[in-house]
């Protein structure tokens, strides 16, 4: 085996550490571009207009009406650890800005053709810096701001430019970085052309309206037909933007846009509340879409964790988490039938984000037929305990002038045992009437089971469990919470627990597992939902038993007692497993059916 020799320690040349530290943030043009657009913003601008060409290998160009770069300063940008960003270390505990670390410049720099030109306001010219020209500045015409030129990246590092895909994939990443950005300044104007061809031509947006068209021209417009808006803020925390309904789920995680303070970031503790939000409403293997904004104070999340900055801190995780589930949860609860579910919406987006008008308005042609999954049947204790919580639709004979026009209409028929047919204003709705019920029925025993207390049942004999000395310090500082939760976890040994109590619907489970999970939820996000997401699978189990099953023959009285129950139920345009129970067809789009008009 060959032994390294011994050398003294020297410095790196300038030029390979600048090379080194381009690995953390040029990784390919999709990198640049991130850095660069983020410079023209700390700088400013409300205008940024990007050119790139193959992909931005061979050229990225981004011109921008910030306040520019004093012309003594054109040097010291390219010079690695120089920013005009944070003076102190007080300052990185208040950190307004998208950037501060002064390594993008030089780093970009060493690893392409780049040239620099900016104008201040009030300057009577421009100055250009080329780092493969003069070190000195030369005058230039230019009009206020920055222009940034990257050309041939990678072309003194091949080793690394042969990593690139094709112009293609990469001109896909890089148009991701420019949907990021600019869903996070709606005040700014942005252009994109790629070879010459105008990509997104996006004017500043001030007015909601602006903002939701920007939103569809970035996410497309069925997102935006199937999003209701949220708005709510507890103290110094506010989470406002556009969450998908249930109905409109991606196979991916590839439509989820979150920002903190206006910096995009992808945080486990934000995911796993939101996650825990779309829990009861989203079909199992789906992932919701959202564009949201959270915005509380600097101090209160720390962004340099990560090189890119794409992760976060929380001073108060906790804090943050319940205030995301909690405000989520309860408005996708507000998303049911004749129901206006954005908070501060005036009458005219209210009107038009009401379920009936425009929430289902695509559902009848977007959704496709789900099949539900096989139900364990070891439930017939439950549904005999619960049994008188969750009784039949009240059967009331409902005529069309007693209380006037209901979202969901008045049925007309019954199809197959199966689909209510129901008319409304509209035209025509289509209800599942197993899978409403079965919402219906679920939300009834959530209400009973969390207006009384969980009921705990002692075990005969207690189970232990080995923890870490962690694990184990974890479970007795929430013993108040395990308390809440309907467990008895006792500390028996530095690494040993044993539980002696567990709740009554859960006395089936693995309990030593139930704990574990709750320990890990605890231990990662400062708080656990595992025991409420095993009695709401009982629960849920129980509801879908005692729905009326198809292929049962419901009178008219009954179909219309079941569309009135669906109207005040929170969450009913989806059953537990996150299918549709009922989709909107209107008249416009039967015409269509039936070339009516042309």
């Amino acid at each position: 085996m060959r032994r390294m020799s011994l050398s003294r320690i020297f410095l790196l040349p300038t030029q390979l550490a600048n090379q080194i530290a381009a690995g953390e943030v040029v990784e390919r043009p999709s990198s640049v571009v991130k850095e660069l657009l983020e410079n023209s913003l700390d700088a400013g601008a409300r205008r940024i207009d990007l050119d790139v060409e193959e992909g931005g290998a061979r050229l990225i160009r981004i011109r921008d009406d910030g306040q520019g770069i004093h012309h003594d300063d054109l040097a010291l940008a390219l010079s690695r650890h120089a920013t005009s960003k944070i003076r102190s270390f007080d300052d990185l505990t208040t950190v307004n800005s998208l950037g501060f670390r002064g390594e993008a410049l030089p780093s970009i720099s060493s690893v392409s053709r780049l040239s620099l030109a900016s104008r201040t306001p009030g300057a009577e010219r421009g100055w250009r810096l080329d780092n493969q020209g003069a070190a000195e500045p030369a005058p230039v015409a230019h009009p206020p701001g920055t222009t940034v030129e990257v050309r041939d990246l990678f072309f003194n590092t091949p080793a690394r430019r042969k990593f690139l895909r094709t112009e293609r994939t990469e001109f896909s990443h890089l148009e991701e970085v420019v949907k990021r950005i600019a869903l996070s300044r709606f005040d700014v104007g942005l252009q994109l052309r790629h070879g010459g061809r105008v990509v997104h031509a996006l004017p500043a947006a001030a007015a909601e309206q602006e903002r939701t068209r920007r939103v569809a021209a970035l996410c497309g417009e069925n997102f935006t037909d199937n999003a209701v808006m949220v708005d709510f803020e507890v103290g110094e925390l506010r989470l406002w933007g556009w969450i998908g309904l249930p109905t409109f789920s991606r196979s991916q995680a590839d439509m989820q846009y979150f920002y903190v303070n206006g910096r995009m970031v992808r945080d486990k503790l934000v995911a796993h509340a939101i996650r825990q939000a779309y829990q009861d409403v989203l079909y199992h293997g789906r992932h919701p879409a959202f564009v949201l904004y959270l915005e509380l104070p600097p101090q209160e999340v720390d962004v340099n964790v990560h090189p890119t900055k794409h992760e976060v801190r929380f001073r108060e995780g906790r804090r943050v988490h319940d205030f995301l589930f909690r405000g989520l949860h309860d408005a996708l609860a507000q998303v049911r039938p004749g129901v206006a579910v954005a908070a501060g919406m005036d009458e005219e987006v209210a009107t038009r984000q009401t379920p009936v008008a425009a929430v289902h308005r695509t559902a009848a042609f977007a959704a496709r037929p789900a099949t539900q999954s096989a139900i364990p049947l070891q439930v017939r204790e439950q549904i005999a305990a619960y049994a008188a919580l969750h009784p039949e639709p009240q059967v009331r004979d409902e005529s069309r002038q007693d209380e006037g026009e209901h979202p969901l209409g008045y049925a007309i028929a019954q199809l197959h045992g199966v689909y209510i047919l129901a008319e409304n204003s509209e035209g025509l709705i289509v209800v599942d009437m197993h899978a409403a019920h079965e919402r219906i029925a679920y939300e009834r025993l959530k209400q009973a089971h969390t207006e009384g207390e969980i009921v705990s049942q002692p075990l005969l004999v207690p189970v232990s469990l080995t923890v870490t000395p962690q694990e184990a310090s974890l479970a007795e500082e929430h013993d108040a919470l395990f308390s809440e939760l309907g467990l008895e976890v006792n500390r028996i040994g530095p690494d040993s627990l044993a539980i002696r109590q567990i709740p009554a619907l859960l006395r089936d489970a693995d309990a030593a597992q139930l704990v574990r999970d709750v320990l890990a939820d605890l231990n990662t996000h400062g708080t656990s939902s595992r025991v409420r997401e095993h009695i709401n699978e009982i629960l849920g189990t129980v509801a879908c038993h005692g729905a009326v099953r198809a292929r049962r023959r419901l009178t008219l009285p009954e179909m219309n007692a079941l569309l009135r129950d669906m109207e005040r139920t929170e969450r009913s345009g989806q059953c537990n497993h996150g299918r549709p129970t009922w989709v909107q067809l209107r008249m416009e789009e039967l015409d269509k059916l039936f070339l009516r008009g042309r």
